[in-house]
């Protein structure tokens, strides 16, 4: 084409973010009634989100024609509340934490600098790296998705900017030990990054250490437990040296006026956040109980689990479940993943009950 030379060059090299197949597509393909396919490839929460916070959206339906405040204070004050920070150390995003990542990146990548990236993880460090002139520099877990903290700082350079870290991991859905952060904290002159997406499934959060390393960011999102996936909402717990320059750089009015409310609604309704914290934690062990017998089940602190069928593929177990009309997440879009793993969100008793009577029927 002719404007194509127009693009960076390093924009042809990223491969693009392959999301979780959506319930109208799979109606589609297959033919199938809507209401009877179960969405457990992208770890939303299967109660739905706060009835607050539908509330809240309702009622503020009527002033969407006016810009919401640029610094969210009112978002960020019910986050500190929640979490016991400064409004000062808190910054916020309107696309979930993926804003959160591509504002970072703003604000410390730039040309040939590195991040440092264990895998197989979440794919869209990489692709942020990348869309921002950054070099990804990768780190293979071992066979159990666990991460030696010396095979991280043997990747380190005076060229790293971020290293990244996902706890729970994502697809593996297993914590990296504070002992294990405390030392790459105190061995390099890089910022961390810990993304706690699933934290709150796993009982258990890094979230105190902000409080003692200035190279430390701990990022969160609306998406899961708050299952407000749809209005993509997230934050981070930052130095306050972070904050004053995050200010800087991100979207003007980036988290629009019905997202904020959803928020701090959410934050509000502690009996939701219990019982899907609840719910997740009964339904993790249904499933690894159910399909332990069929195939290799991965131990897992987050609302999936993460599967191994070989020597069948996670394509030919994933597309017979979506016949089925069961959505699945094959993980073989994940660097360094493999070709059979797949990563199953847990939903309600039953939908769970659906899903390893349908593997019964495959494996």
């Amino acid at each position: 084409m002719r404007f194509e030379k127009l693009l960076r060059p390093a924009v042809k090299d990223i491969k693009e973010y392959v999301p979780g197949k959506s319930i109208e597509e799979i109606a589609r393909k297959y033919g199938l009634d809507p209401a009877g396919i179960i969405k457990l490839g992208s770890n939303e929460n299967p109660l739905g989100p706060s009835p607050l916070a539908v509330a809240a959206v309702r009622e503020k339906a009527e002033r969407v024609h006016l810009y919401p405040p640029s610094d969210a204070f009112g978002l960020r004050s019910a986050i500190s509340v929640s979490t016991g920070y400064p409004v000062d150390n808190i910054v916020v995003s309107g696309n979930g934490m993926d804003g959160i990542f591509d504002t970072m990146m703003r604000l410390f990548m730039s040309q040939g600098a590195e991040t440092v990236i264990p895998i197989p993880t979440f794919s869209y460090y990489e692709i942020s790296t990348l869309a921002n002139g950054g070099k990804p520099v990768f780190v293979e877990r071992n066979p159990d998705f666990n991460v030696d903290a010396e095979d991280i700082l043997n990747k380190v350079t005076d060229s790293t900017k971020i290293i990244f870290l996902c706890s729970p991991n994502n697809p593996s859905g297993n914590v990296i030990p504070e002992e294990d952060v405390r030392k790459i904290l105190d061995s390099v002159d890089s910022l961390v990054f810990i993304d706690e997406a699933y934290a709150d499934f796993a009982g258990k959060s890094l979230n105190g250490l902000v409080r003692e390393y200035d190279n430390l960011i701990i990022g969160h999102t609306f998406s899961k437990v708050f299952g407000l996936a749809g209005m993509r909402l997230g934050y981070a717990l930052v130095p306050e040296w972070v904050s004053k320059e995050y200010m800087k750089v991100m979207t003007p009015f980036s988290v629009d006026v019905l997202s904020l409310a959803a928020g701090i609604a959410a934050l509000g309704d502690r009996e939701h956040l219990k019982r899907s914290i609840e719910t997740v934690e009964k339904g993790r062990v249904q499933l690894m109980k159910g399909l332990g017998s069929l195939c290799k089940v991965y131990p897992s602190e987050a609302n999936f689990i993460l599967i191994d069928v070989s020597p069948g593929t996670a394509k030919e177990v994933s597309e017979s479940l979506l016949k089925k009309g069961i959505i699945v997440r094959d993980c073989t879009s994940f660097r360094g993943a493999g070709k059979s793993l797949i990563r199953i969100s847990v939903g309600t008793e039953e939908q769970n009950r659906r899903v390893i009577e349908a593997m019964r029927q495959i494996l």
